[in-house]
């Protein structure tokens, strides 16, 4: 007989388990725990009885194993009866609440328990749901699946969660007693890795074995992009999947890729593992692998990732790729790649054999780890012809690189009155076309903040004696030129010249006629020097002899300046009362100043010696000071008393609004600034007047087009030997000015986002990473072997959407830059050209783009980059082209996004030509 409940009740038990030996695994069909601590709740009467409905609540304890002569806890019972048979050791004690939308039934002739239609059943963290739960007491065996509607259409399939372990079969017989599980076209997940198999079989609590299985890392389980069939799996749960022989399926269609056997493992943590090689063929140096080694995965904080290029004319590269991150501390990444390049065949004329290689080092520190000190790097040194030569692709867009710098800064605040600031830094510059290096190795810098001597102890200071202040400043410096040959030998460091420098500088500042502010100060300033040198004229040699002096000097300088400025405001109103103009308002803003120098001559500090010409009839005597070449250079030796004049402007205007809910009008920036600046120094016998200067910059189309321009006008004239002569421009025939020197910038961003109000922001961390530039200008890095080239797009992007014709995404960067030079009649344009880079998705996950410029001087296109990118769902495909220029070459590459498999690849490359 039936007992029914009524629908969409819950009911709750009270479960005692039995034992079980190590019940528990990670993956979603763990029925032992579920099954062998599920008891049911309601009372199961003795053979042939019957139970009422009102008995249904009652709670009671189920042994599941066992269903003879049970004794029922009724409310209202002696509680201190007790089994004279000691019960065994409970292991788990939980409750268990199910329910079901049509009905619970259990029937005793059966010994099965039902529940149908949307039934559910949780305990702990385990939940299931399906169309229909059945469990066989019999048979030990409990059944989840699937139900039927009138049409015949099945729906409700099981559901099965564990924690995140999640399996959703057809249907699921398992047996409590052997632990043993057969399901049916199961699907689940593995640390990304989706599995599909038509029948499975749980074999203990940690291995499950699958017939006729396929998995993949598409998203999509149901209709696969790609997928691996094979017809013996082994899985354990959170730890690896093993096959047999394996066949690779794309789109349904049986490819001849296939593995005798597989093994992949699956953990939550990094692991160590080879890295697999790309090849190729160059004409110049043959056959060649390139980016194969092994990943480290040392420990949370760091990994290492140790690369290798072989080519088989014997040339070979190394590189060594490491990430470091510490929470709230710091995050930093460390790279060293080395190549050992010939050229040629030994015995042959043009046979070369070179050395290159470059640093990169990148460390920054989180802000609130340590708010008093910080430790930042940035490192990018190595062979100046690297980025030439490296004969890896990766390198590509940074070979027009011609600088290098690196810096490396620690500072530290001590708090206190005065605060003091300290910093020790080593940086460094290199010239990749001369070769040339400076470096400072290290430079160390203090300072005690500004100290106010007559600063009242309440208010605010005012007037001159309020406001003096003064400071100390101390920097010390190691500096090294050298170059690439000598770089890091014992050359090096004999030539490196330091020193030390104090200043203290003194000023004050006040108020004016009200309006006018006026500032003042002098500046002492002693440096201190360990190498110093004597000059002599040699009659012999006929040449001037330098010798180095190893010592302690020093000198003292001093200067004195002032500067009285304001700032005016003018305004002129379009409209007038009653009337609703577009333009509304201009306004006019000008900071007009005037400033005073004054740098007396240290000639106490200069020596000289006799040069006698060749016939011994006449001598100059040639000025020198043994300072020179020194850290901080020679003392000022010419007396100066300059007055400087400048004028900055800022013009705005306001215009109604085109939204007309909008009750303020908009403000429009016409120019940020428009800048003039010369001087005058009186004390010159002639050319007192410096060039006029003038600099501005503005932005236009709503601040898309930044715009900045610069101009030189010089007011004397030239000789006819294009020398300048102390004689007015305007007195020689010309004009009032001479333009000798102009220039133009302009830089423009938009997008399709740009006129629907959006904004468009990309990152080419990479490609800056690599030596390359921010703005994809010259192109993109193409590292295959970095992460974050196989990061999955969002999951909002996974989809195309029906409507895509509606917006076609694309994106345009354009740089414009044109130099005038005049300044010896040349009269001529020293560059002209447009850069520009641009991407568009021409269709769902199909993207071209290009970058490239057009040198207007030269009449020719500058250094061009095209691309096609094809985002294949799990898959990415890309073919880069650079069809001309002395590295014209492409590559073509398709490969799995996710990182677990990341290493089933194509990459096809065509090296650029060897160059006669």
């Amino acid at each position: 007989m039936a007992i029914q409940k009524p629908s969409h009740t819950f009911t709750k038990i009270h479960l005692k388990a039995l034992r079980t030996n190590n019940f528990y695994i990670l993956f979603a069909l763990s029925f032992t725990v579920f099954i062998n601590t599920f008891g049911f709740a309601q009372d199961i009467p003795k053979s042939g009885g019957t139970v009422s409905p009102e008995k249904v609540e009652d709670t009671v304890s189920v042994n599941l194993n066992t269903l003879e002569k049970l004794e029922v806890s009724e409310v209202g019972q002696d509680s201190t009866l007790q089994d004279s048979v000691k019960p065994k050791p409970e292991l788990l004690s939980a409750t268990v609440t199910y329910k079901a939308k049509d009905y619970t039934s259990f029937n005793m002739k059966e010994q099965k328990l039902y529940l149908y239609n949307e039934a559910e059943v949780y305990f702990e963290d385990m939940e299931l749901k399906a169309g229909i739960i059945v469990i066989d007491y019999n048979k030990k065996e409990v059944y989840a699946g699937r139900i039927k509607d009138s049409a015949g259409v099945y729906s409700q399939r099981p559901y099965f969660k564990q924690g995140d372990n999640l399996v959703e079969p057809d249907s699921i017989r398992f047996n409590y007693d052997t632990e043993k599980a057969l399901i049916f076209k199961s699907k689940t997940e593995q640390q990304g890795m989706q599995i599909y198999a038509p029948i499975t079989k749980k074999e203990n609590d940690s291995v499950i074995f699958l017939y006729k299985g396929r998995f993949t890392t598409s998203k999509d389980i149901e209709n696969p992009e790609y997928y691996f069939q094979a017809n013996k799996i082994k899985l354990v749960p959170g730890k690896k999947i093993v096959v047999g022989l394996t066949n690779m399926v794309v789109a349904d269609v049986p490819t001849p890729i296939g593995l005798p056997f597989g093994f992949f493992p699956l953990t939550k943590k990094q692991t160590s593992g080879v890295l697999i090689p790309s090849f190729g063929e160059q004409s110049s140096r043959g056959y060649f692998l390139q980016n194969g080694g092994y990943y480290f995965a040392i420990s949370d904080y760091i990994d290492l990732a140790v690369l290798g290029d072989y080519y088989t004319n014997g040339s070979y590269g190394l590189r060594f790729e490491s990430n470091y991150a510490l929470r709230y501390k710091f995050t930093g990444n460390l790279g060293f790649r080395y190549e050992n390049l010939i050229n040629s065949e030994r015995g042959f004329p043009d046979y070369s054999k070179t050395s290159i290689y470059n640093i990169r080092w990148s460390h920054t520190q989180d802000g609130k780890s340590s708010p008093n000190s910080r430790f930042s790097a940035s490192v990018n040194l190595g062979s100046s012809k690297y980025y030439q030569e490296s004969i890896n692709q990766v390198n590509s867009p940074s070979f027009l690189n011609n600088t290098m710098a690196s810096s490396i800064s620690y500072s530290k605040t001590f708090q206190g009155e005065p605060q003091v600031n300290l910093s020790v830094a080593a940086t460094h510059s290199q010239n990749t076309n001369t070769e040339s290096i400076n470096m400072t190795l290290p430079t160390l810098q203090a300072s005690v903040s500004r100290i106010y001597p007559f600063e009242p102890k309440v208010g605010s200071k005012k007037g001159i004696i309020e406001n003096i202040n003064f400071q100390y400043n101390i920097r010390a410096e190691n500096r090294i030129q050298t170059t690439d040959s000598l770089f890091f030998k014992k050359e090096m460091w004999d030539d490196a010249q330091n020193g030390i420098n104090h200043s203290i500088p003194l000023t004050t500042n006040f108020k004016v006629f009200k309006y006018l502010s006026l500032s003042a100060g002098t500046n002492y300033s002693e440096t201190w020097t360990f190498k110093t040198v004597d000059k002599y004229y040699d009659q012999t040699t006929r040449e001037v002899i330098t010798n180095e002096n190893n010592g302690f000097a020093s000198y003292r300088t001093y200067n004195f300046n002032a500067s009285l400025g304001t700032t005016l405001y003018g305004m002129f109103n379009f409209e007038k009362e009653g009337e609703d103009r577009k333009i509304k308002k201009l306004r006019h803003i000008m900071r007009p100043s005037i400033s005073y120098t004054i740098n007396p001559s240290f000639d106490q500090y200069y020596d000289t010696y006799e040069v006698i010409s060749a016939d011994g009839l006449t001598s100059e005597q040639v000025e020198y000071s043994k300072f020179e070449g020194s850290v901080f250079g020679a003392p000022n030796k010419n007396y100066s008393n300059t007055v400087g004049f400048a004028l900055g402007n800022n013009i705005e205007m306001k215009v109604r609004d085109k939204d007309s809910t909008q009750t303020e009008p908009r403000k429009i920036k016409i120019l940020d600034n428009l800048n003039f600046s010369t001087g005058y120094d009186i004390a010159a016998d002639s050319l007192n007047w410096s060039p006029m200067r003038i600099s501005g910059s503005t932005q236009l189309l709503k601040d898309k087009m930044s715009v900045n321009f610069g101009a030189t006008l010089n007011p004397y004239a030239l000789d006819n030997n294009n020398n300048l002569v102390d004689m007015w421009n305007i007195d020689n025939g010309g004009s009032l000015f001479r333009l000798t020197s102009a220039n133009v910038t302009m830089n423009y961003t938009l997008s399709n986002s740009t006129f629907s109000g959006g904004e468009t922001q990309e990152s080419y961390e990479e490609t800056l990473r690599s030596g390359g530039r921010a703005d994809d200008l010259f192109g993109r890095s193409l590292d295959y072997e970095n992460p974050s080239f196989y990061e999955d797009d969002d999951e909002e992007n996974q989809t195309p959407s029906d409507l895509y014709t509606t917006v076609i995404p694309w994106s345009l960067r354009l740089a414009y830059a044109v130099n005038y030079s005049n300044s010896r009649r040349e009269n001529e344009i020293s560059s002209h050209s447009l850069m520009f880079s641009g991407d568009v998705e021409i269709s769902p996950r199909w993207k071209v783009g290009a970058s490239s410029g057009y040198d207007f001087k030269n009449n020719g296109f500058t250094y061009t980059s095209l691309r096609f990118e094809r985002d294949l769902l799990s898959w990415r495909m890309s073919f880069n082209w650079i069809p001309f220029s002395d590295r014209a070459s492409w590559n073509f590459f398709i490969g799995i996004k996710s990182n677990l498999l990341k290493d089933l690849k194509y990459d096809k490359r065509r090296q650029p030509d060897k160059q006669l």
